[in-house]
């Protein structure tokens, strides 16, 4: 099992984060028309790194328990998921969700 560590990380970190942010901006920019959309084009990335590098990143600001931590990373997976999914193709949504849920779950279950 500890075989997938390595893949995995690499996996959330272009995947799940970078996917992450990705995403948020697009949802942002699709949501709404007008100079408005600028602004939530970057407001919503700057809330996906602000929840991530507080509670989910290693290196996170508040420490959380590991399960609290997990918690998090499925509502904010969920939010983008759903997000990406209403602005553009539903299977993009999808498919997002899928892989950073299973990605999440492995580092759930190979995390010290």
């Amino acid at each position: 099992m500890r075989a997938l560590n390595a893949p995995n990380l690499a996996i959330r970190f272009f995947v799940v984060e970078l996917g992450g942010l990705a995403a948020s901006a697009y949802w942002g920019w699709e949501f709404t028309s007008g100079p408005g959309r600028w602004y939530l084009a970057a407001a919503a990335p700057i809330a996906f790194i602000a929840v991530w590098g507080l509670f989910i990143a290693p290196k996170a600001r508040v420490q959380v328990s590991k399960p609290a931590a997990f918690a998090i990373e499925l509502a904010l997976v969920v939010l983008v998921a759903v997000g990406l999914g209403s602005a553009g193709p539903v299977w993009l949504g999808v498919s997002y969700a899928v892989v950073a849920l299973v990605s999440g779950v492995l580092n759930f279950a190979l995390k010290d």
